[in-house]
């Protein structure tokens, strides 16, 4: 019962719910989400089941999605179950599959809980999940907020297994004979957070077995740390920000010069616009330059210094969102998604299909700086493995490009000259041949 008392410990001290809430739990049918069930069963809050069906894994899914009803009803609780189209969705949006999925099951959780008067949506990360969540947002550059790890509770969204490690919850799991099921792509080290959880953390608790203690602590404290900035720079932004319906003027001037202008700067525009880390050091350094006019972009907004000011507005689909790649550029983004940049040698490239989201391209042909921008009408290439020159018009529509699509499509260029249709074709002219000797290697993700 240990792991009991400390749930409900947990919920008590966090003030995440009470005995007069209706809580709506998600669970996917894996050990941590069926284990909060049970707890939650025992502890005796009333509560319905979720249960999201991807479509992502043929007969585990379904097998997963009877597993849960199963165990619902024999606790006596309302069983919700949805069948989502996630590849269309991914189709129809251009997002990565874990971001289409999050924002799909998460919509449907807000209309059960508006439809049915459930007060909370319990979901089950534990405190492994916090911390691989840290080392992810660590590689990516996301700053002191992305090294909080997981938040305990986001508005009607709350994590009452936070206080558990994953050996915590398998370990209650067997000992009370609650069924489960395992995620075969839990074990594939195609995805970051495997990578992560696979392979990083195993040799950082061999070089320190109390790690998993030591970062729930260093956790915390960037916690708090970051709590105590957040109060800051919402005073500072009542100081520099204004207002004017879509638009707003980020007042450089009006930052106090005992301030580290440049973080005051970073904070704002990650938190309240999404703005990336590299992208917000490149607007400052355009600011030390005044350089009016430059334009840098977030997903759906566009920050452009103005006389010595950062005006951000919401991207038209009139923007070109076209963005500078510097010789030496490690990333960039191109709308939704971010492109990595690696320089190397003939020698060291292993194949030469790396399929449509990587572009291995002759570096010596390359004109700096190149473009990144939305394709154009009246844009044409040499499609890869073609002599003559195509509309690239033309070729969206014979490629079947969805109007959603064509609008997402961006492209790499060098000069005048489009080098990459990104995520689906090469132009022949700066593919490499057997006299390269330099690579520029472009791999596109999704954010």
């Amino acid at each position: 019962m240990l792991l009991l008392d400390a749930f409900e410990k947990y919920i008590e001290e966090n003030e995440l719910f009470s005995h007069d809430d209706k809580l709506l739990l998600t669970v996917s049918g894996g050990v941590d989400s069926m284990v909060m069930m049970s707890l939650v069963a025992a502890a005796g809050y009333r509560f319905g089941v979720a249960h999201c069906n991807f479509q992502l894994r043929g007969a585990e899914s379904d097998d997963d999605e009877k597993l849960v009803e199963r165990e619902a009803l024999r606790y006596g609780a309302e069983f919700f179950n949805k069948r989502f189209d996630t590849t269309g969705e991914m189709a129809r949006t251009g997002e990565s599959m874990e971001m289409a999925a999050r924002r799909l099951r998460y919509a449907w959780f807000r209309e059960l809980c508006d439809e049915h008067g459930y007060t909370a949506i319990a979901i089950a990360h534990h405190s492994n999940d916090s911390i691989e969540t840290f080392f992810i947002n660590m590689l990516r550059g996301t700053g002191l907020r992305g090294l909080t790890g997981i938040t305990t509770q986001v508005g009607r969204v709350v994590r009452p297994m936070m206080f558990a490690t994953r050996k915590d919850i398998h370990d209650y799991a067997i000992a009370h004979r609650i069924p489960f099921r395992e995620d075969s792509s839990n074990k594939s080290t195609k995805y970051l957070r495997n990578k992560v959880r696979l392979g990083l953390v195993p040799m950082l608790k061999e070089i320190n077995p109390q790690f998993t203690t030591i970062m729930r602590r260093n956790i915390a404290r960037l916690s708090q740390a970051q709590d105590f900035i957040t109060s800051a720079i919402n005073i500072v932004k009542d100081e520099v920000l204004e207002h004017n319906g879509d638009m707003h003027r980020l007042k450089i001037a009006n930052i106090r010069p005992t301030l580290p202008r440049n973080y005051v700067i970073y904070e704002i525009l990650s938190s309240e616009y999404g703005f990336k880390g590299d992208v917000v050091d490149s607007l400052c350094h355009a600011i030390d330059a005044q350089a009016t006019g430059r334009r840098f972009y977030a997903r759906e907004w566009v920050a452009v210094v103005d006389r010595g000011d950062v005006v951000i507005a919401p991207i038209t689909e009139e923007d070109s969102c076209e963005t500078i790649v510097e010789r030496g550029t490690v990333r960039s983004y191109a709308g939704g998604s971010v492109l990595y940049y690696e320089y190397c040698n003939i020698d060291f490239i292993d194949s030469l299909d790396q399929g449509e989201n990587v572009a291995l391209l002759d570096a010596d042909k390359l004109h700096f700086p190149l473009k990144v921008r939305r394709w154009q009408e009246g844009d044409w290439f040499v499609p890869f493995g073609m002599s003559g020159r195509k509309k690239l018009s033309d070729y969206l529509i014979d490629k079947k490009v969805s109007i959603a699509e064509k609008k997402r499509q961006f492209v790499l260029v060098s000069g005048d000259d489009i080098v990459w249709v990104i995520g689906r074709r090469l132009d022949d002219r700066y593919a490499i041949t057997r006299k390269t000797e330099n690579v520029l290697r472009v791999v596109r993700d999704t954010l």
